[in-house]
C-alpha cells in the first residue's frame, strides 16, 4: 500500500507540474483517490513539490472537504443552514442517522458511508438538501433519506440516485442533475440572450483604455455587495507594475441563502467567460481563473466543456480576434469548503495553494494580488454585466436601475414564501415589491444580504434594494410570523463561529462571546445590561477584525437589536436580589458549608 501511495502521489504531483501553488488541486485529488490525505501522504506531497510538510498540513486542516483521517467511499453531507432547518432538515438528518446506524461525524463499520453536516450548499430554494459525494439531492424527506441510505448500503453509486432531471442545462449530458433553476424572473442584463462572442468582438475593436472607459461610463459597481466601481478596479490593475496580471472570478458563493451564481453558471457560462476575457484584454492579462466552490463540483465537467468549445471557436487561446499580442485562457480552480474564501484575499491565498487566510490590505489585489501580481477579482454577476455593457453600450446599461445603482440585481429568494428562486430585478425596487413578487407578504422579517447583511422588519419593507439603501450580494431570506427570530440569529452566529479562519482574536473569540450572551437571553437568563453588552461587544468585533468575515459577523446581533429590540427586551429581567440569574449561590456556598458544618448566615434560604 505504501508503494502504491507513493506512486499515486508522484503521478498526481507530476500532473500538476510539481508546483506548490497547485496544492489545492493536489490534495483534492489525493483525497478523492485515497479517502483522506494521511500523514504519510503529506510527507510525500511535500517532498514532491519541494515544500515543508507543515505547509501541506496547514492546507489539509483548513478546508472542510479535506481530511487527514479516512472517510467512507461515500460521504453524505446534510445541509444544516437555517432555511434547511425551517424546511424539516432536522428530520432528514435524523432519518439518515437512524437508517445508517451512525451519528454525525461517524463512518459505517464497513467503511462505506460517512455522515456529516455542512453549511449552505447553494440549494436553499429546494431545501432540505444534501451532497452525496459531489451529487446534490434536493427536496428531501425522511422517507427519501431512508431510501437513499438503503440504496447506498446496497452499493448504488451516488450518481445513480438521480431519478429525475432538472430543467435547462441541468439536463446536459455532463451535468445530469436533479437541481432545478427556479428562474422566476429573467431580466435584460444577466438572463437575456447574447450571441456568443459578440461582446468580445466589440471589445477587441476598441483599445483597452476605451473598454475600461465604457465600464466606467456605465457606472458598473461590483455585484458582490460592497459595490466598488469595476472600471476603477480595472484601471488600478492595468496601471500597476508586475511581471504578469491575472483575472479572477469569485464563484465561491458561500453566503447562506445565496444560489444565484449556481443558476448563472448553469445557464449563462458563456456570458461569464466572455466578461472575464474582456477583463483580461482591458487590464493586460493572459490568464483567468474561475474559483468554483466545492459544492458546485457537479458543474465542473460542463464548465470545462464550455471552455473547450470557446477555445475551438477562437474565443480563448492565442491571438484572439486577430490581435497577435492578446492571448487569454481560463482555468477552473476548485475550492474545498471554506466560507472565508468568498473574501477576495482569502480566495487568492487558496489559489496560491495556501490556507484561505485573508491578507493584509494595503496593498490591494489590483496592485499586488495573486502570486504578488496585479489581479482583478470580480464575481460571477459582475462579469455578466461587463459582457452586456460591451454588447449593448454603457448608455443602455446606465439607464437601467436607479440613479446611484445602475443595472439589475439577481436575487436568491428563499424561506417562508410561495415562490422561492432567482429573480433579476432592476436596482431601486422596493423590498415590499419583491415580497409581493415571491409570495412573502406575511413576513415578520427579511434577512437582506445573508447573515452578513441585515435583518429588517415591516416598517422597513418600503426601503429599496440598491447600494445606498439595502445593499445585498443577492441573498433574500424570508421569515414568516411563526419563526423565532432570535433562534435565527443564533443559527447565523453559530455559522460564523464555525467558518472563522481563526486568524484574529476579535473574530475567533468575539463571536463565541456574542453567541454566549445571546444564548443566555434566549434561555431566559438575561438581564437588561446584557443588551448593552451585546451592542458594545458586536461593535468592537466589527471594528477590530482583520477581514470582511469578522467585520460583518456581528451583524445578525446588531441589526436584530436595532430593528427587533422588543424581542430581546421581553426575554430579559432585572433580579431584585441583585444577583445574576446565571449564578447559583447555593451551589457556590455548598463546599464551604460542608467544611464548616453550618449554613450561611447571610444566604440562609
Amino acid at each position: 500500500m505504501g508503494d502504491d501511495l507513493a506512486e499515486g502521489i508522484r503521478q498526481i504531483c507530476a500532473a500538476c507540474g510539481n508546483d506548490r501553488t497547485r496544492m489545492m488541486d493536489i490534495v483534492r485529488q489525493v483525497q478523492a483517490r485515497y479517502g483522506c490525505v494521511s500523514s504519510r501522504a503529506m510527507d510525500l506531497i511535500a517532498a514532491a513539490v519541494s515544500t515543508h510538510r507543515v505547509e501541506v498540513e496547514s492546507v489539509v486542516s483548513f478546508y472542510a472537504f479535506l481530511s487527514t483521517r479516512p472517510k467512507g467511499r461515500v460521504i453524505i453531507r446534510v445541509c444544516d443552514d437555517i432555511i434547511d432547518r425551517m424546511r424539516g432538515g432536522e428530520r432528514v438528518a435524523k432519518a439518515f442517522s437512524d437508517a445508517l446506524g451512525i451519528g454525525f461525524g461517524q463512518t459505517t463499520p464497513d467503511g462505506l458511508i460517512t455522515l456529516e453536516r455542512t453549511a449552505c450548499i447553494g440549494m436553499s430554494d429546494q431545501a432540505p438538501a444534501a451532497l452525496i459525494n459531489d451529487v446534490p439531492v434536493t427536496e428531501l424527506s425522511s422517507d427519501a433519506a431512508w431510501e437513499i441510505a438503503r440504496k447506498l448500503k446496497a452499493g448504488t453509486p451516488p450518481d445513480k440516485l438521480v431519478q429525475r432531471i432538472g430543467d435547462g442545462q441541468n439536463a446536459h449530458p455532463l451535468v445530469q442533475s436533479m437541481v432545478v433553476n427556479n428562474l422566476r424572473l429573467a431580466g435584460p442584463v444577466v438572463f437575456a440572450p447574447l450571441e456568443t462572442g459578440a461582446a468580445l468582438r466589440k471589445a477587441l475593436a476598441m483599445s483597452p483604455q476605451e473598454v475600461i472607459r465604457d465600464v466606467k461610463t456605465a457606472r458598473l459597481r461590483g455585484r458582490g455587495g460592497a459595490g466598488f466601481p469595476t472600471g476603477m478596479k480595472w484601471d488600478f490593475a492595468r496601471a500597476a507594475e508586475g511581471p504578469r496580471k491575472y483575472v479572477v472570478c469569485n464563484a465561491d458563493e458561500g453566503e447562506p441563502g445565496t444560489f444565484k451564481d449556481r443558476v448563472i453558471l448553469t445557464e449563462c457560462p458563456d456570458l461569464v467567460f466572455e466578461g472575464m476575457t474582456i477583463a483580461g484584454y482591458a487590464i493586460g492579462s493572459d490568464t483567468g481563473i474561475l474559483y468554483l466552490r466545492a459544492e458546485y463540483a457537479y458543474l465542473r465537467a460542463y464548465l470545462e466543456d464550455v471552455l473547450e468549445r470557446r477555445r475551438k471557436h477562437g474565443l480563448l487561446g492565442r491571438d484572439l480576434g486577430g490581435r497577435e499580442r492578446f492571448s487569454f485562457d481560463i482555468r477552473i480552480q476548485m475550492g474545498a469548503g471554506a466560507y472565508v474564501c468568498g473574501e477576495e484575499t482569502s480566495l487568492l491565498s487558496s489559489c496560491e495553494g495556501l490556507r484561505g487566510d485573508p491578507k493584509n490590505r494595503p496593498p490591494f489585489p489590483a496592485q499586488k494580488g495573486l502570486l504578488g501580481c496585479p489581479t482583478t477579482v470580480n464575481n460571477v454577476e459582475t462579469y455578466c454585466c461587463v459582457a452586456r455593457i460591451l454588447d449593448q453600450g454603457p448608455g443602455w446599461f446606465a439607464q437601467l436601475g436607479s440613479k446611484g445603482s445602475p443595472g439589475t440585481k439577481v436575487l436568491s429568494v428563499s424561506g417562508d414564501c410561495r415562490r422561492p428562486g432567482v429573480y433579476e430585478v432592476p436596482f431601486g425596487v422596493k423590498l415590499a415589491e419583491v415580497l409581493q413578487m415571491v409570495g412573502g407578504q406575511e413576513a415578520q422579517a427579511v434577512q437582506v444580504g445573508g447573515p452578513s447583511g441585515q435583518m429588517v422588519g415591516p416598517p422597513e419593507f418600503q426601503r429599496t434594494i440598491c447600494y445606498d439603501d439595502l445593499a445585498t450580494g443577492g441573498s433574500i431570506m424570508v421569515f414568516g410570523p411563526g419563526r423565532d427570530l432570535l433562534e435565527v440569529v443564533d443559527a447565523f452566529m453559530e455559522f460564523f463561529i464555525d467558518e472563522s479562519c481563526g486568524y484574529c482574536t476579535p473574530c475567533r473569540v468575539g463571536n463565541v462571546l456574542l453567541r454566549g450572551q445571546l444564548r443566555k437571553i434566549i434561555q431566559g437568563r438575561g438581564e437588561p445590561a446584557d443588551l448593552e453588552n451585546l451592542q458594545s461587544l458586536g461593535t468592537a468585533v466589527k471594528a477590530a477584525s482583520r477581514c470582511g468575515l469578522g467585520q460583518t459577523s456581528p451583524n445578525p446581533v446588531l441589526s436584530s437589536l436595532k430593528n427587533f429590540r422588543s424581542l430581546y427586551e421581553t426575554r430579559v429581567r432585572e433580579n431584585p436580589d441583585g444577583l445574576q440569574p446565571t449564578f447559583d449561590i447555593r451551589a457556590a456556598l455548598g463546599e464551604a458549608e460542608r467544611i464548616t458544618g453550618r449554613k450561611s448566615a447571610v444566604f440562609a434560604q
